[in-house]
């Protein structure tokens, strides 16, 4: 597992790096946990993954400590409009079912409408398309959030919502 840093030395790593080849590797890494099983509080390869495991596993490796939780997740860089063709590579897509639980899912946005997970519903890590139909078990697309800015190119952020207090979330995938 990558070393830990603390939140402002990731900060200025992230940002030194070119953004683009950065959100490329981070795109290529996520892809690697394909087919890793899905384990609710799993957060490595060899133990399984659950949603927020997964993407903080993923972010880890290229010096970006995310907290644990979806929700918490939700919550970190800088939002950016509900349109796929605002997206980027590496940008964390948050999805939920209520009010209540606005954010019980998130993911990582590969390109071309899909995105990486870890499912539950699946058993592993898979990639899935965001707009998927609805149904009992799919989550509905609620956000996305951008952990890797280019400099040269700021992202087009949306005002953020505060998100509704309620008990602290389990960290589900």
């Amino acid at each position: 597992m990558p070393a830990r840093v603390d939140a402002q030395e990731s900060k200025r790593l992230a940002m030194n790096a070119p953004a683009e080849r950065l959100r490329d590797s981070v795109v290529s890494f996520a892809k690697k946990q394909l087919g890793k099983r899905y384990q609710l509080g799993g957060s490595t390869p060899t133990q399984g993954f659950d949603c927020s495991g997964l993407v903080k596993y993923v972010m880890s490796a290229f010096k970006l400590d995310l907290p644990r939780t979806a929700t918490d997740q939700a919550k970190e860089g800088m939002a950016v409009k509900k349109d796929t063709s605002r997206l980027l590579p590496g940008d964390l897509l948050t999805f939920g079912t209520t009010r209540v639980s606005p954010v019980s899912h998130v993911g990582i946005y590969v390109g071309d409408g899909r995105y990486i997970h870890a499912s539950s519903v699946a058993g592993r890590v898979i990639e899935s398309p965001i707009d998927r139909p609805p149904a009992p078990l799919v989550r509905v697309w609620s956000g996305a959030r951008r952990m890797l800015v280019d400099r040269k190119r700021p992202a087009r952020a949306v005002p953020t919502t505060a998100l509704p207090t309620a008990a602290p979330a389990s960290p589900k995938g």
